[in-house]
């Protein structure tokens, strides 16, 4: 370090070699941010379990883990996968933000990728996108909590690093409303976040879609374009909730 130092004070080019550890250093700590921004912001208890969940062995994660293959009681949906409910709807920690929270619900397995099935949460009609690598979406045509209006189901991160996917050969990419019943698998969680800097934990995104009116699904980056799922799955996976109402306590179906 003392023989760093003194090669950025020797001449020629200091000011310039300054700048450059500046900028260097910067540069890691928002690399840092984007990665761990989660530590600096949000909920302590719910902090606590992703620090849990990073450290912990396997029988400390294994507390965290959500086992639901039946629907809640007087909720329509299954859970699409097993595993620890680890960013919530509406979630402010980064990489989100309270002007742009999470869209959904993020359920990270505790398995490498290619392991953990996903299934279909509900009755509907599977889509895939020709350019979707690690995504799906189905159509629900009566919301089962609103019938006047349709629905939409959207899955993601079913693929590994490099973009290879975990979906089922029964949905290939340009795959048009296949119809799923609720159970059904259609792949297995993986950790491809494209071509973001920010790596992802092994996982499966899953969210509400809103219809545009037309037929069609809304843009699911979009907040407003999304609804809590937490009345469809029967369990408390919303980030707005007060403390002492079961916060980040998501194992068990709420009453």
């Amino acid at each position: 370090m003392r023989r760093f130092s003194r090669w950025l004070n020797r001449p020629p080019y200091r000011w310039w070699k300054w700048c450059t550890a500046v900028l260097v250093t910067a540069g890691l700590m928002g690399l840092f941010i984007i990665q761990f921004g989660w530590l600096l912001s949000g909920n302590g208890r719910l902090n606590q379990q992703f620090v849990q969940w990073a450290g912990g062995d396997e029988n400390e994660r294994q507390e965290l883990i959500t086992l639901q293959r039946d629907a809640c009681p007087g909720a329509p949906f299954i859970l699409p996968a097993d595993g620890f409910i680890g960013l919530l709807y509406a979630d402010p920690r980064g990489p989100y933000s309270r002007l742009r929270p999470h869209q959904g619900i993020d359920i990270f397995s505790n398995a490498e990728a290619g392991v953990t099935p996903v299934y279909a949460a509900y009755d509907g009609y599977v889509t895939r996108l020709p350019d979707w690598r690690s995504s799906l979406i189905i159509r629900v045509p009566e919301d089962p909590l609103q019938p006047s209006r349709q629905i939409w189901l959207y899955y993601t991160h079913l693929a590994d690093t490099a973009g290879n996917d975990f979906i089922e050969d029964a949905f290939p990419p340009g795959t048009d409303e296949l119809f799923v019943r609720q159970g059904t698998l259609l792949g297995y969680t993986g950790d491809y976040n494209g071509d973001s800097l920010r790596r992802v934990w092994v996982q499966l995104h899953f969210s509400v879609v809103l219809d545009d009116g037309d037929g069609r699904f809304r843009n699911e980056l979009e907040f407003d374009n999304t609804l809590n799922p937490s009345p469809y799955l029967g369990l408390d996976v919303s980030y707005a909730c007060e403390p002492g109402e079961g916060c980040g306590v998501t194992t068990v179906c709420a009453p």
